[in-house]
């Protein structure tokens, strides 16, 4: 059986690729680090470590291990959350998988608010994940709910799931930038412009999918820079170093240095799912999800 002391400790000497800084991370000696990584792999028969003098190195099975390891303790953290909430009469507590847009949207910090209102002492996780994470957390029911890009595979026998939102992409250009006052913007003006596009980091295929759909409308931007959520490609856009698509709900009341305009002939959107198990095994969960729904139902109605 599989040691979650060991494990915790690979995955530190894996992410510091330094023996000497896991073990100052983990507030214990060299020595005993060591051993336990040794241990480790002498239980498993596997060597994870590549050594050398300077440093040391992940090998490639090391790599695909780090990946379990990593998710496995990450469900180890949710179990025993779930564990002492129990042990105080919580009513379980829930534990939420979101990405994002969950957050950029506000839907999820409503539908909290909604919550805390109706259960003040309620305990809440919540837990940044990818979709296929957090679809995993729901089958293993280390997840109450999911807030997710895309729904489930419709074959799925016990995920259930509705669109909460779509919301809208507008652009968002630099204010100082001549095409900031022209009436109509046809696709041809847009071609060749900088741009910054805001990655997907759960998509591998995001960029070629992007450029795509600019493509097929009739341009082609120069991507120039990635940004990692809306608001940094915000500030990117007001300090005048490209466009980007950016969803109406972030573009509320007036952003300095950046005009907004609707382009009616791009009509994209970013989108929202709820997803959970078929089987509510408690009343909060259940009371949860209808607060998401009718939550999400006036966001809709607000970015629609």
């Amino acid at each position: 059986m599989l040691d979650l002391r060991q494990l915790r400790y690979f995955v530190a000497v894996a992410e510091e690729e330094h023996v000497g800084r896991a073990a100052e991370r983990l507030h214990i000696s060299q020595s005993p680090l060591s051993r336990q990584i040794a241990q480790l792999e002498k239980s498993l028969g596997l060597t994870l470590f590549e050594r050398s003098q300077q440093r040391i190195r992940l090998t490639s099975d090391g790599r695909v291990f780090l990946t379990e390891a990593t998710a496995l303790l990450r469900h180890a953290d949710r179990l025993e959350n779930l564990g002492r909430r129990l042990g105080r009469g919580e009513e379980g507590g829930l534990c939420v998988g979101y990405v994002g847009d969950a957050m950029h949207t506000g839907l999820l910090p409503r539908a909290l608010r909604e919550l805390h209102d109706d259960r003040p002492g309620i305990h809440v996780a919540l837990y940044d994940l990818t979709a296929s994470q957090q679809f995993e957390g729901l089958r293993q029911r280390s997840l109450d709910i999911a807030l997710v890009p895309q729904a489930p595979p419709e074959t799925d026998p016990d995920l259930r799931s509705a669109l909460l939102l779509e919301d809208p992409l507008f652009l968002a250009m630099p204010t100082s930038h001549p095409l900031a006052d022209v009436g109509e913007i046809p696709p041809g003006d847009l071609d060749a412009q900088p741009w910054v596009a805001l990655e997907d980091s759960q998509d591998l295929t995001w960029r070629d999918d992007f450029v795509a759909s600019c493509a097929a409308v009739g341009f082609t931007p120069d991507i120039r820079l990635e940004a990692p959520d809306p608001l940094t490609a915000l500030g990117l856009v007001a300090s005048g170093l490209g466009m980007a698509f950016v969803q109406k709900s972030m573009l509320r009341g007036h952003i300095p240095g950046v005009t907004v305009r609707d382009l009616p002939w791009f009509q994209r959107s970013v989108r929202l799912w709820a997803a959970w198990h078929r089987i509510d095994l408690r009343p909060v969960v259940a009371s949860f999800r209808s607060t998401v729904l009718s939550t999400g139902n006036e966001e809709h109605e607000l970015t629609g």
